[in-house]
């Protein structure tokens, strides 16, 4: 098992999770962040860290995709270890569903 973030996270990008990362595998894309799946080390202490609760085990049913998108996007995006300060339209986009679309591949700044 391996955790992952999931469309939620998309235009919403929050990075409380990041600072409680013990291995520092998220990865930052310009509208939200990734988890490694090969880094991760299934402690689970960002999940409940994400206040739009975009972070879920693998194990759940409907995340094939996620996964897949988490593991794409950790290879290519720069790595992120330190929060800072979420998009200023954040609030709008918590809660909305089908941001899929939305998601950017264009990478984030990163540490």
């Amino acid at each position: 098992m391996t955790y992952i973030v999931n469309e939620s996270c998309i235009k919403c990008k929050y990075m409380d999770c990041v600072e409680v990362c013990p291995v520092d595998c998220f990865y930052e894309g310009e509208n939200m962040l990734v988890i490694h799946p090969d880094e991760c080390i299934d402690c689970g202490v960002c999940e409940p860290e994400c206040p739009v609760d975009a972070i879920k085990p693998d194990t759940e049913p409907r995340l094939e995709k996620w996964l897949e998108i988490n593991t794409q996007y950790a290879q290519i995006w720069p790595n992120i270890t330190v929060k800072r300060e979420p998009p200023p339209d954040a609030k709008e986009w918590e809660g909305k569903p089908d941001k899929v679309n939305l998601l950017s591949p264009n990478p984030g700044t990163g540490d």
